[in-house]
């Protein structure tokens, strides 16, 4: 496979195209850096915070939801692996939508997912803040949130390194925390744990209590729960071996989706009946632990969900800086976020904790209007982008095999019939959107954005044109 841009690229437009020495990003990630980011991306906020409302919805079919929508998040972590082997670059998929469908497509792909991805920074200070706040009542959550920011910011600007390393040891305690969770659970469930009787099938008897539809919204909510594992193929264009970095990290997405997201969701649908206001209320991993009468494990857990809000934090940070940079680098937006010092996007960095803490400040000022609107408008990029992945990759795939050069680091399953699947998979989750009252506001909220960012790309690439 080629691993230079197409050549019906123009080279000003391309989105790997080469600057001066001194304006470009570093590679100071190694390779155990984006092996923990690729392992701890999967361990987002959402699967801590998220998945409750899920089990509440489902009960028990939560496990087949976290499956199902696993799969198609499998099959975009495979076609977005391919591609970024072959194309390195820290816009990752806004990078390659606009080598495979054309400028307006990376546009809209790239800003789309910067607005997600400065309002989540927002949204999980805010819930980092409720826990500190939890446990010092009577300090406000503004100043927690700030400090957070400030921090993470402060990280950012200094040197992807310091990334790095902030994501490494976050991810290790996450990995670590899930891990002990499974097993305690699993001896919980054979009943070798001492001082717990084995719950048997009790508590699955009740397979889908509110039916097709309950298991409908438990998928809705296990989709988005999956959120974030874009991030090692935006920062694996900073590694030291970019090909080798999200080739590992796409051939174990497997074990890591199956062990993580779907093991742990059976553990606590076993242990504990789904209709427990505590899942909903403590969030399912601390309902189970205080279940199995562990002294103090449910304490322990809120300690790890307030990593895993400070590690999505930190990672949406850097995401959304790169994002941006990449973005103007292909001159699609001002320039002053392209500009680099010391190996980091500064001016990227900051624009984007900006953003975000003004996310914050909507949530206490318009919390009704303004901020309500912000977020039902992000409510379905992810999808957006996944559609961006899939089509792109069908492109640059026939693209490249009529191209002469090696065959690619990592290949997609069953090309193109499993791409297909996977565009299917995405248009259904649409249309079972669509049916609900609280998805569908979402639904048509992304569409209106993503519809106006690609009528302002495709502009801009006719006037570019016409120049």
């Amino acid at each position: 496979m080629p691993s230079s841009p197409s050549l019906d690229t123009p080279p000003e437009r391309r989105a790997d195209a080469p600057q001066a020495p001194d304006a470009s990003l570093s590679h100071g990630l190694k390779q155990r850096h984006l092996s923990m980011i690729a392992l701890g991306g999967v361990i987002g906020s959402g699967l801590f915070v998220g998945s409750g409302a899920g089990i509440a919805a489902a009960g028990p079919s939560i496990v087949v939801a976290f499956a199902l929508s696993g799969l198609l998040v499998m099959l975009v972590m495979r076609m977005l692996g391919e591609m970024s082997a072959a194309y390195p670059s820290s816009g990752s998929f806004s990078a390659h939508a606009e080598r495979a469908i054309g400028p307006w497509a990376g546009f809209a792909a790239g800003w789309s997912f910067w607005v997600l991805l400065c309002t989540a920074v927002g949204m999980e200070g805010i819930g980092a803040a409720k826990i500190v706040q939890g446990w010092l009542p009577g300090t406000p959550q503004w100043m927690w949130v700030a400090l957070f920011m400030l921090v993470f910011c402060g990280a950012n600007l200094a040197a992807v390194k310091s990334f790095g390393e902030f994501e490494f040891w976050f991810a290790a305690l996450k990995v670590g925390a899930i891990s002990l969770f499974l097993v305690l659970g699993a001896l919980a469930v054979a009943g070798v744990l001492p001082g717990t009787d084995s719950p048997g099938a009790s508590n699955l008897t009740d397979f889908l209590p509110h039916g097709s539809e309950g298991l409908v919204i438990g998928l809705l909510a296990s989709v988005f729960a999956y959120g974030g594992l874009e991030t090692v193929t935006i920062a694996a264009a900073e590694s030291e071996d970019p090909v080798r970095g999200v080739a590992n990290a796409v051939r174990t997405a497997m074990w890591r989706i199956a062990l993580f997201y779907v093991g742990s969701m059976a553990v606590v649908v076993t242990l504990v009946p789904w209709d427990s206001k505590e899942i909903v209320t403590k969030g399912p991993y601390v309902a189970a632990l205080d279940h199995l009468g562990i002294p103090g494990a449910g304490q322990l857990m809120n300690v790890v969900v307030l990593v895993a809000l400070l590690s999505a934090m930190n990672a949406n940070t850097y995401g959304s800086s790169r994002i941006a940079y990449s973005l103007v680098r292909r001159g699609m937006g001002p320039k002053a976020l392209a500009k680099v010092s010391g190996g980091v996007p500064r001016v990227a960095v900051l624009v984007s904790s900006v953003f975000g803490f003004a996310c914050v400040l909507l949530s206490y000022w318009r919390p009704d209007d303004v901020f309500a609107w912000l977020l039902n408008m992000i409510g379905a990029v992810i999808l957006v982008v996944w559609i961006f992945i899939a089509v792109s990759q069908l492109v640059l795939r026939r693209r490249m095999e009529r191209e002469p050069g090696e065959r690619p680091a990592v290949r997609m399953w069953g090309f193109p019939w499993l791409t297909w699947v996977a565009l299917a998979g995405m248009a259904a989750i649409f249309v079972l959107m669509a049916r609900q009252p609280d998805t569908r506001v979402q639904l048509y909220s992304t569409g209106g954005m993503t519809l106006v960012l690609a009528a302002v790309g495709y502009a801009r690439q006719r006037a570019r044109a016409g120049r």
